[in-house]
């Protein structure tokens, strides 16, 4: 009987490791709405977690270093005007169709043409030839030192696919197939879609059919939730319900969850925080009203507010308008610091008397800690004579109200990142006066010397040269003042016990471009 009971028992626990074995991995996560679907218009954090996973680019940042290696690409070569890229022969798309230089000429131009997202990074692109089956050229109309950067914001999509799926616009192409890709993925990426609706949730399951093969321990099926509640998302990590939070937790209930055992992840580099001051409106149309309000701002402070635990922090001490590490950036010993009697002196030379308004400072309703630094900031005005007002505002509402400068706030909060890393795309969509209007852009500068240096940033052709006009805009934007540089960013998100995610916690498996740590095929679940 003894006997019988033992081999009863070790069957027993071969069917539970089976069923261990074979039981789904399921990743809960969070973001920010809106979740948007279509590559060529992904902008935020919770779109290009979606294009990074549902979708590939000829080439991905380098994990732990500087640099791009190939991906969708075998290799590469040229320089100035000319890029030649070979294609690899073994990737197919989620359809399964095979993938072709026809599909990356494709790509390109349906982004240009609905001129959405990041399509800005591809203007200096004059045309796309495929030359055979897997060789494409880029052509561009003049030197731009960033490229290959910037083609990780280019993913590649399904042409067939989305030529079978054209909807009613005008021309040839009619909406190139946007309101079927607002639904639906046409991607040859580690994860398809199963369901998506940008205000509640995308679920995604692993494709088997992915040509560098997925982790066996990589999720099977991740659920991205979009607008959960700081106190819902602390409930259900809690209760082993979520997996992952977003970035936007408040500090304390990061640092609650991690004394109740859970890990802290780490993503940064790339960005930076802004108070964005609008230039186009009264007061802040006055340089020296902006300069007496980034002299009040209480640098430090903003440091305490943000720490999390004596190791982990959401960001470092801000030196100017470009974070540390980029080209043009000031060393860490020269860290912005709170200076009253500038501010004072600066507001005496404002036309505008401060006894005669009020500024309206934003915040993001998604991110509680903005209305802590908007208290912050508005208690550094008061003590200089400026009163304010602070306004709560939805994230889908504020990208739509800065359009027009009447419409802004005179101040708005905003986290900012170089989407490729490069810090071409950290300052030319925020400050070139062709891109005002954006919720990168709520300043609305026009300013023709920025404009230059700009310019000179994206065209050098050696480090030197760059790194001499981003020194150069630094100071500019220094002087003339169109945001409050609040801090360096790091992102900090809350994981429960169980999640690997070597991208967000090993420097040497960092990539330096935020949001590719949410590379699903590269975690592992227990």
């Amino acid at each position: 009987m003894p006997r019988l009971l033992s081999g009863l028992l070790a069957c027993a626990l071969l069917a539970l490791s089976a069923l261990a074995a074979n039981a789904e991995r399921v990743l809960r996560l969070d973001e920010v709405a809106v979740g948007e679907l279509d590559p060529a218009k992904a902008s935020d954090y919770a779109d290009s977690i979606l294009m990074f996973n549902v979708y590939d680019t000829l080439v991905l940042p380098r994990q732990g270093g500087p640099g791009h290696t190939p991906h969708l690409a075998e290799s590469w070569v040229g320089s100035g005007t000319e890029y030649t890229f070979t294609l690899r022969s073994d990737v197919s798309f989620q359809s399964g169709n095979p993938m072709t230089a026809e599909d990356v000429k494709f790509s390109f131009d349906r982004m240009v043409s609905i001129g959405q997202g990041l399509s800005f990074l591809f203007g200096n692109v004059e045309s796309v030839d495929a030359l055979d089956t897997y060789t494409v050229r880029f052509n561009l109309s003049e030197p731009y030192a960033p490229f290959v950067s910037a083609l990780v914001r280019l993913p590649i999509v399904d042409k067939q696919l989305v030529m079978n799926n054209l909807g009613d616009g005008e021309g040839e192409m009619g909406d190139w197939g946007s309101e079927y890709l607002s639904q639906n993925g046409a991607g040859t990426g580690a994860y398809i879609v199963k369901s998506h609706n940008p205000q509640d949730e995308t679920v995604m399951v692993k494709f088997d059919g992915y040509f560098l093969g997925v982790n066996e321990r990589a999720p099977d099926t991740v659920r991205l939730r979009y607008g959960l509640e700081a106190a819902t998302v602390r409930t259900l990590i809690a209760q082993g319900e979520h997996d992952i939070s977003s970035q936007w937790l408040p500090p304390e209930v990061k640092k609650a969850l991690a004394a109740d055992g859970n890990q802290l992840l780490t993503e940064g580099g790339t960005g930076s925080f802004y108070f964005k001051m609008n230039t186009m409106k009264e007061p802040l149309d006055d340089v020296n009203c902006r300069l007496a309000i980034s002299s009040a701002f209480d640098y430090e402070s903003v440091l305490k507010l943000i720490a999390i635990t004596d190791e982990i922090s959401e960001g470092t001490a801000a030196t100017g308008a470009i974070t540390a590490g980029m080209f043009g950036a000031k060393p860490t010993s020269q860290a912005l610091s709170r200076d009253v009697e500038a501010a004072k002196a600066h507001l005496a030379q404002c036309r505008h008397d401060p006894s005669t308004f009020s500024v309206e400072i934003s915040w993001i309703a998604e991110v509680p800690l903005e209305e802590r630094l908007a208290l912050l900031l508005q208690a550094n005005l008061a003590e200089v004579g400026i009163s304010s007002t602070i306004r709560k505002v939805p994230w889908a509402a504020f990208a739509g109200m800065v359009e027009n400068p009447d419409n802004t706030p005179n101040i708005s909060q905003i986290f900012v990142t170089a989407v490729t890393g490069d810090p071409d795309t950290l300052l030319y969509g925020m400050y070139h006066s062709s891109k005002a209007g954006t919720w990168q852009s709520p300043e609305h500068l026009s300013d023709a010397q920025v404009d230059m240096l700009l310019d000179a940033g994206r065209a050098g052709e050696t480090d030197g040269e760059r790194e001499s006009a981003y020194s150069a805009l630094n100071d500019r934007l220094l002087t003339i003042a169109p945001s409050i540089y609040g801090f360096d960013s790091q992102a900090v998100f809350v994981a429960r016990p169980g999640i690997s995610v070597p991208a967000l916690s090993d420097p040497n498996m960092a990539f330096g471009l935020d949001t590719m740590g949410f590379a699903f095929r590269l975690m592992e679940i227990e």
